[in-house]
């Protein structure tokens, strides 16, 4: 083994050359090198002048006098450089060589022989991935060609055009070496969030790299020989999208400081002196933390129109308060009269959490001290951050160690709440103590609503300690882009601006962007923030001296406030600076909450224990002072009373659509070579999810009216993709193609129109498809039921009236097998039919599975929910009745609680979530409102039989019942902020002789526009045996020049035309209101026809109308002589 790890290096010291003398000496005469006389003279003369040179610094030291300390102190730091750089190359090599040999040296040296290493061993947690590390091998000269190309061509160029002193630098060696980057292990996060892949590498490199410089003005040569690299990189994969390249981006980071190890060459040997190599170390770790290291992230996009800085400076997933309260049971460090007499200790502790560091207050010769304080730290991801509490004696020289305790904060977030006793690990993993922490999960709330609750909570919230901060009742988080025309220095000089912000005695500072007025920034900073009624966020752009400023401006956090999701993102002008000086941020508030029930009534206490329980844990320990105490027992975890489902969780929503027809398709179908027709269906896709209707038989203008729902997550890049084939007994023929943008009809909320065929002749299909809208509101239920009852489709589909989400978090208390042996638990659950299961857990009796669900309600009132456990889908182990009808009565329709499980022991229970959402399509809410309509028009008939005096001879009278509706039909499209059309709206059935028209009026305020768009018409009369040939025409009146008057085309015998125009006014609001439309239906004949023209008229005054809101609704027409 020893012949094993001799590994040759021409650095590796005096040993090498008589080595490679004895290897010279081995070989056959015949092939023994031939050396001439002149060589060996040189070789003896460069051994002679090394001689003179070590002997010429005491020569020196001689001649001018200087002390012999002078000679010592420089062979101290000669005699330290030589032990750290035989050190780090002894490092280096061990570490090549365990990666080289990472599976001998695990079989042969972990265990006797591989026979002992047993076949059911695996590592579920973290996978190998040798199939990655054989690509980057293969790769690995390539990376090197073009790591070469990169530093000769693009950096070195850019070094020497910055300074005058660097213009003859220039990279002689680049050489990755041999030695690739390895990548031990691969553990996936796929539990957490489902649009997302969360990987953590495992990654080491041990590489003989060697990179020279050489500056050839100052004689100067520098480089590396060699680097070590070990660190746990996570990588992240979001957001998942439904197209190519199927994720959006990629961001990487380090959860903690990876390990450094750099040997140096040339110039920079000199880093190698004691003392300065640490500082160098840290100085290079700093810059690849800036970049690397949370909360900093290395964000790749892979699309376009994807918001970048949201992934790279994200919101923190939560904040952890921590309350540092006790210690019991600690070691002894101090002694007195060299350890005759002994002592105990002066302890304090230290916290972290990534890059946040908290020292605590030392209590004095105490080995059970208090503490009681109370730090804040902000959670950027879960699960891999870690808490890390190390105590120390205080120590007049060096601080002796006490005990270490690290705790995953993954485990405080599904916890919410932690009051625990922890054992503190001295560096031999042997207890050495407890401390006592309490640990708060305090979750980040959108909304001010509890705000108030908040600031009352942290007034009766004590800290008895001096040094710590009062808590805060929310964070801050401000995103700084970029500013816009900057003032120019003294001199006409550009600035090297930075930007400042403070906020509650905090101040921090942006990088340094050089040269510019227009400067891009790109950083993120978070604020903890005690009360932000009564605090601002002060900003400051300066230039890098600090002393010029360059403008500013402040936002009292009570604007914040009242901002929807209490978000502001937009340009700041900037005071006190040029005259369009401005500033681009996003500014984020958050409310921190924790959730009272979570809360234990009465504090967490060590527990008893009984002296005669024995040694170990419980049991009587040796005191160091002499005596005796009892350890306490750590107190079993507080089982939470609620669930913590993830941010994602309840987001999805329901697409309907509705299938209506399709008209001009092609016929593919021949007989006898004679052209037949089709027999037309249709495919659809859409979130991995395919819908086909049923076959129209010989049918080139089909009517299929089928309706299908389906659940989506709304992420970037979905569409709905619709297929129509032709069926055949062989095989079908292809009718066409298109594809709707999820997106926009997330945006649009409702559509009805035609979608025209992609990749053939003819056709096109007529669709409605709404994005339904959600709410909470019981009293929508009747409402929603009602149009449910009154919708009829071919497929025999009922709409759904409500979405059901389900969290099912964890069970406990489970039976035990019939064996005896804990259960392996899953869950099922079943609602209408449909039936979905959990993940099959671990043996135990308290199995915990954080998986989510949903499903379609069509009846919340008679569904119920059903949860069964059961062992491995076999022996049932208890079951959950849930009716949706109890959620209905809950606020916010939320049901968040521990259920009692029947057919299991007593205390038996599951803990889920469950949340109904009723879908309240467009056409229902129109429904509601169509009895008012109904109502409005029979008091206006009533009105027109009976009129009064002062209004039977006025003109406006003639159109008060149409008025009356308009008003109606417009005040019901209100509510709503979005584009959608109903025709249930339009009137009494029995009226309808003359048709409908659809209209949107919509008044652009930037563009001062008045927009009038004329959709299409319903059921016009016919005026000849064919049909009609119907255009609309209308006029804005008063309009004495008829300026205002427009007419769409003219549609061909049809009774049902879709015209689709839009018509802009140039005119102020005030101006479009006093605005009275007067549109007419007519009938385009010959000049000598005597057919009648006008098909119908529509006389509506736009000041009943909502012209702020693009709203479409349907109007009845009615005769010319109405």
């Amino acid at each position: 083994m020893e012949k094993d790890l001799a590994m040759p290096s021409g650095d590796a010291g005096p040993s090498a050359g008589s080595d490679s003398e004895v290897a010279d000496s081995a070989l056959p005469g015949e092939m023994q090198p031939h050396s001439r006389p002149g060589e060996h003279a040189v070789s003896v003369l460069w051994s002679f002048g090394k001689c003179l040179a070590s002997l010429l610094p005491v020569y020196l030291a001689g001649y001018y006098g200087f002390s012999i300390s002078v000679v010592l102190f420089f062979l101290v730091i000669y005699m330290g450089w030589r032990h750290g750089r035989e050190g780090k190359t002894t490092r280096l090599q061990s570490a090549m060589y365990l990666l080289e040999n990472e599976q001998d040296i695990t079989t042969t040296r972990v265990f006797r022989s591989k026979r002992d290493l047993p076949s059911w061993v695996n590592f579920p947690d973290v996978e190998k991935v040798e199939w990655i590390n054989k690509i980057i091998q293969q790769a690995w000269p390539f990376i090197g060609q073009y790591l070469e190309k990169l530093l000769v061509e693009t950096i070195a160029p850019s070094i020497r055009a910055s300074s005058t002193h660097l213009q003859t630098l220039s990279f002689t060696k680049v050489d990755l070496g041999d030695k690739a980057m390895k990548v031990v292990g691969v553990k996936a996060h796929t539990e957490h969030d489902k649009r997302q892949v969360m990987l953590d590498l495992y990654i080491s490199f041990a590489g003989d790299v060697e990179i020279n410089v050489e500056v050839k003005k100052y004689f100067c040569k520098a480089g590396v020989k060699g680097i070590q690299l070990h660190g746990k990189l996570r990588v992240i994969l979001e957001p998942l999208i439904g197209d190519v390249p199927l994720v959006g981006a990629i961001t990487m980071f380090f959860i903690r400081r990876p390990k450094l190890d750099i040997n140096w060459t040339g110039l920079t040997n000199l880093l190698d002196i004691p003392g300065l190599n640490a500082m160098s170390d840290t100085a290079i770790m700093d810059v690849i933390a800036s970049f690397l290291v949370l909360p900093n992230r290395l964000t790749i996009p892979l699309v376009a129109d994807l918001h970048v800085a949201q992934l790279r400076s994200p919101l923190p997933r939560g904040i952890v308060r921590i309350h540092l309260l006790e210690a019991e049971n600690l070691a002894a460090k101090d002694h007195y009269i060299k350890g005759v007499l002994a002592g105990k200790s002066d302890p304090y502790a230290v916290l972290r959490v990534g890059t946040q560091t908290f020292t605590s207050r030392h209590v004095d010769n105490n080995l059970n001290p208090q503490w009681r304080e109370m730090y804040e730290v902000i959670v950027h991801e879960v699960p891999g951050q870690e808490l890390e509490v190390e105590v120390f004696d205080k120590d007049p020289d060096q601080d002796d160690f006490l005990g270490r305790v690290k705790l995953d904060l993954d485990i405080v977030r599904k916890g919410r709440l932690l009051d625990e006793w922890f054992t503190l690990k001295d560096l031999k993993d042997a207890p050495s103590g407890q401390v006592h922490l309490r640990l708060e999960w305090l979750s980040l709330l959108p909304s001010a609503e509890r705000l108030s609750e908040v600031l009352r909570r942290n007034q009766n919230l004590t800290v008895s300690s001096k040094t710590a901060e009062p808590p805060s009742a929310s964070i801050l988080v401000v995103y700084v882009d970029r500013a816009q025309d900057l003032p120019m220095k003294k001199g006409n000089k550009e600035p090297n601006p930075i930007v400042q912000l403070s906020a509650q005695d905090t101040t921090r500072e942006s990088r340094t962007v050089y040269g510019t007025t227009d400067p891009v920034w790109e950083d993120a900073f978070t604020f903890f923030i005690q009360d932000p009624l009564k605090q601002d966020l002060d900003i400051q752009v300066k230039d890098d001296d600090r002393s010029v400023s360059l403008g500013g401006f402040s936002i009292p956090l009570s604007r914040l406030l009242v901002t929807t999701e209490l978000t502001m993102d937009q340009w700041f002008q900037l005071e006190h600076s040029g005259p369009a000086s401005r500033l681009y941020l996003k500014a984020v508030l958050r409310v921190l909450w924790l959730d009272e029930d979570a809360i234990p009534t009465n504090p967490v206490s060590p527990c008893p224990t009984s002296p005669g329980s024995g040694q170990g844990e419980g049991g009587a320990t040796s005191d160091p002072a002499g005596g005796s105490s009892l350890s306490p027992k750590p107190c079993p975890p507080t089982r939470p009373q609620n669930t913590s489902p993830d941010v994602g969780f309840a987001t999805e929503g329901v697409l309907r659509i509705h299938l209506l027809e399709a008209e001009d398709l092609e016929a593919k179908d021949s007989f006898m070579g004679r052209k037949g027709k089709s027999d037309p269906y249709v495919k659809m896709r859409v979130g991995g999810v395919t819908f086909k209707s049923h076959v129209v038989k010989e049918n080139l203008n089909p009517t299929w009216n089928e309706m299908y729902e389906v659940i989506l997550t709304q992420l970037p890049g979905q569409e709905v993709q619709f297929e129509l084939f032709d069926k055949d007994f062989d095989q079908d023929d292809f009718l066409g193609r298109f594809k709707v943008s999820l997106r926009d009809l997330i945006i649009s909320q409702f559509t009805d129109q035609w979608y025209t065929l992609n990749d053939i002749k003819s056709g096109r299909v007529h669709l409605v498809m709404e994005w339904l809208p959600r709410v909470t509101d019981p009293g929508k239920l009747d409402q929603i039921m009602e149009f449910q009852s009154q919708q009829s489709y071919h497929n025999k589909t009922v709409p759904s009236a409500a979405l059901l989400f389900v969290y099912v978090e964890r069970a406990h208390g489970l039976p035990l097998k019939k064996s005896g042996k804990e259960p392996k638990v899953g869950a099922e659950l079943a609602l209408e039919g449909v039936a979905s299961r959990t993940k099959i857990c671990e043996r135990s009796t308290s199995p915990r599975w954080d998986e989510a669900f949903h499903f379609l309600v069509h009846d919340p009132r008679k569904d119920i929910l059903t949860v069964k456990l059961s062992h491995s889908w076999g022996q049932p182990l208890g079951s959950a009745f849930l009716p949706v009808r109890e959620i209905l009565t809950l606020p916010d329709l939320v049901l968040d609680r521990w259920l009692p499980l029947d057919g299991a022991l007593p205390e038996s229970e599951v803990l889920i979530r469950a949340e109904v959402k009723l879908l309240n399509p467009k056409q229902a809410e129109c429904l509601s409102l169509c009895g008012e309509v109904v109502e409005a028009e029979e008091a206006a008939e009533i009105d027109m039989l009976i009129p009064s005096r002062n209004m039977a001879d006025t003109p406006e009278n003639e159109n008060l019942r149409h008025r009356a509706s308009a008003s109606a039909s417009a005040s019901a499209s209100a509510s709503s902020t979005t584009l959608w059309s109903c025709g249930t709206c339009s009137g009494d059935s029995e009226e309808k002789g003359r048709g409908m028209v659809n209209l949107t009026f919509f008044y652009n305020t930037d563009q001062g526009e008045l927009m009038i768009t004329v959709h299409e018409c319903s059921d016009l009369p016919a005026s000849t045996k064919d049909g009609s040939n119907p255009y609309v025409s209308f006029i804005l009146l008063p309009d004495e020049s008829r300026s205002t008057k427009r007419k769409t085309t003219v549609k061909k015998r049809d009774l049902n035309p879709v015209y689709k125009e839009r018509f802009d006014f140039s005119m102020s609001l005030e101006e479009a209101k006093q605005k009275r439309m007067e549109l007419t239906v007519k009938h385009s004949a010959s000049f000598m026809s005597r057919e009648k023209e006008v098909l119908g008229k529509l006389v509506l005054d736009l000041d009943q109308l909502n012209l702020g809101r693009a709203v479409s609704c349907w109007y009845k027409l009615t005769a010319e002589d109405a």
